[in-house]
């Protein structure tokens, strides 16, 4: 029996605009090689309550060459970064085993082809969607492959100019595949001052598509202030410590911090489906009014016959009587009767104005 939470759906379910945020929990390469990572990262990431785990497919031979330079050295392990992409790659088997997990665990499975073969390969063993890392939008035979396929297609922007999107996302169309673009910003981590919250807005008014946030802040903020505004998915870069070795874990927030930050986009879409009438709102807490506000009391004992002052009254809990906002039309009234301390001010109690006045 699968342990599988139940699953909200979301863009990827049912692609249109204005759907339930996806949340994807990006592994990339923080398995390091190691299979049993991979699946205690789907474990840890379904925990959490993500609606996706997302890897990377890497096919060394098919992508890189021994010249291929770091982006940052990190491996003390791998002489060069062709030797990392091997160390990186699992074979076929190897993954329609990560993807049999995802599905047990309730978990929509998704991975970045990085060449044709890697399309080929996860095409077999089978996607929720395609996921286009920023740096192969201008790679067109693989936009094309992903868009003949007719399923979800997410386009990453971090690293394309306007007119590079507009190319890929032109592109991405002609195969009728329904679209996401997703505002990143390639930093890692990211900066606040680097994000680009208010470009997801930008993207949504220029192509008409979902949007939504790929984050490198490594905090769970930004996918929260992009649920406000309405995305359809959040993507961060997930690590099971930040202790581990690898090239994400800076960029990358932990597991349980992906439990928060799901918690958050969900309260965030609650709040935005439950608008609030101010008016209603205000009939509805009328009883709470009378437990917290404040109404006219006698300051002390003040036999009958008293023209108040403001000495002769305080403004104390509860608020079932004479308001404290009325306090100036009581001012200068003359008491019809004796009122005991603390006791609170009726308007029976008053005249109705003449000498004293």
């Amino acid at each position: 029996m699968s342990d599988a939470p139940e699953r909200r759906a979301t863009w990827l379910h049912d692609p249109a605009p204005g759907r339930a945020c996806t949340i994807i929990g990006e592994v990339a390469q923080a398995h390091d090689g190691s299979l049993g990572a991979a699946h205690a990262f789907i474990d840890a990431i379904a925990r959490a309550g993500a609606d996706a785990v997302k890897f990377q497919t890497h096919i060394a031979a098919a992508e890189s060459t021994p010249s291929e330079p770091w982006r940052t050295r990190f491996s003390a392990q791998d002489e060069t970064r062709l030797a990392y992409w091997r160390r990186m790659e699992f074979t076929p088997e190897q993954w329609a085993g990560l993807r049999a997990h995802a599905d047990e665990r309730g978990l929509l499975f998704l991975s970045s082809p990085f060449s044709l073969r890697a399309f080929e390969l996860l095409r077999r063993i089978g996607v929720a969607g395609w996921k286009i890392a920023s740096g192969e939008l201008p790679h067109d035979e693989l936009v094309d492959a992903c868009a003949a396929t007719g399923q979800p297609m997410i386009l990453s922007s971090g690293m394309s100019t306007w007119s590079e999107l507009d190319a890929a996302v032109a592109r991405a169309r002609r195969g009728g595949s329904p679209l996401a673009v997703l505002q990143c910003a390639s930093r890692y981590p990211c900066p606040p001052e680097h994000v680009g919250i208010e470009v997801v807005d930008q993207i949504r008014e220029r192509y008409g598509t979902a949007v939504g946030l790929s984050d490198h802040s490594a905090t769970i903020f930004p996918a929260i202030a992009a649920a406000t505004r309405g995305v359809e998915i959040v993507e961060v870069h997930v690590t099971l410590s930040r202790e581990m070795f690898g090239p994400d874990q800076a960029a990358s927030v932990t597991t349980a911090e992906l439990g928060e930050l799901v918690r958050g986009v969900r309260f965030v879409e609650t709040m935005r489906a439950h608008p609030v009438d101010k008016a209603v709102l205000a009939a509805e807490i009328l009883p709470l009014r009378a437990i917290f506000q404040r109404s006219v009391v006698a300051a002390r004992d003040l036999p009958a016959g008293t023209v108040l002052t403001r000495a002769d009254v305080a403004l104390k809990k509860p608020g079932t009587g004479i308001p404290a906002s009325a306090l100036a039309g009581v001012l200068g009234r003359r008491l019809t009767r004796a009122v005991g301390r603390d006791e609170l001010v009726a308007p029976a109690d008053l005249d109705d104005g003449g000498e004293g006045r």
